[in-house]
């Protein structure tokens, strides 16, 4: 199932690892592959380009930094293609993306001259870019009856799907609210009306796709091979600015 009608789609610029993650997922389709031994492959990838980053193999690092942004593409596309949509998948994902960019960036302060509170606060900035772009992409999903696994606000636990047990998801839950209620709180502070708006332009969305994670660690491995180290915290405190500017461009249109 398309996430949005063909008529609301837009240019997805964080989404580049889709056409090799559909891939991944056909060629697995009829295993016994689920789509969490896809989330924990790509938190292996992750692990090792953070690593590569405290040894400094810079190249390496892009690979599996990328290879980890296919691969969170590839866990959603396994549970759609075989049908087993999971509570426990969708919140081991997002918990497992949260503490992967943490450690990016502590791996980035290791071994920089960066100061720490600099690099901590790059780090919450990457979460509000994320944490925009996917309220947004939500609430377009949801008004315009395309995909609806996630949902705008979350409140309660949901209640486990077939072959789920429920203390799992809740506990799961719970770590979710703890490690991302404060960045959802203040973005829908910031635009509380966001639901209610008529559907976002199609150019807004593709601008603010730029928030998505895969375009984040797309941005910190060139930086990575290029030899811009030392301004990917820099580049993304200020990029963070941007975070207002599309609020306000969704207000006005």
């Amino acid at each position: 199932m398309s996430k949005l009608p063909q008529k609301h789609k837009f240019i997805d610029l964080s989404d580049y690892g889709r056409p090799v993650a559909r891939l991944i997922a056909n060629s697995l389709k009829e295993t016994s592959y689920t789509a969490i031994d896809i989330t924990i492959w790509f938190i292996i990838s992750g692990l090792i380009g953070i690593v590569c980053i405290l040894l400094e193999y810079y190249w390496a690092a892009a690979f599996f930094l990328i290879l980890k942004s296919i691969l969170d593409a590839a866990d959603g596309e396994l549970a759609r293609v075989k049908k087993t949509p999971s509570h426990v998948g969708r919140y081991f994902d997002s918990v497992s993306d949260i503490i992967l960019n943490f450690f990016i960036f502590i791996a980035i302060w290791f071994t920089t001259e960066v100061n720490f509170i600099y690099c901590l606060l790059a780090f919450l900035g990457i979460q509000l870019q994320g944490t925009l772009y996917n309220y947004y992409y939500v609430i377009l999903r949801n008004n315009l009856n395309g995909d609806t696994t996630s949902r705008i606000f979350e409140y309660n636990s949901p209640k486990a799907l077939r072959g789920e047990k429920q203390e799992t998801v809740d506990l799961l839950f719970r770590i979710y609210k703890v490690l991302y209620g404060v960045f959802d709180k203040v973005i829908y502070t910031l635009d509380p009306n966001a639901s209610k708006a008529k559907p976002f332009p199609k150019l807004l969305m593709t601008a603010l796709s730029t928030f998505g994670l895969g375009f984040q660690l797309l941005t910190i491995s060139f930086m990575l091979v290029l030899g811009y180290k030392e301004y990917i915290v820099s580049f993304f405190l200020w990029y963070s600015i941007m975070i207002f500017v599309f609020i306000g461009i969704r207000k006005l249109v």
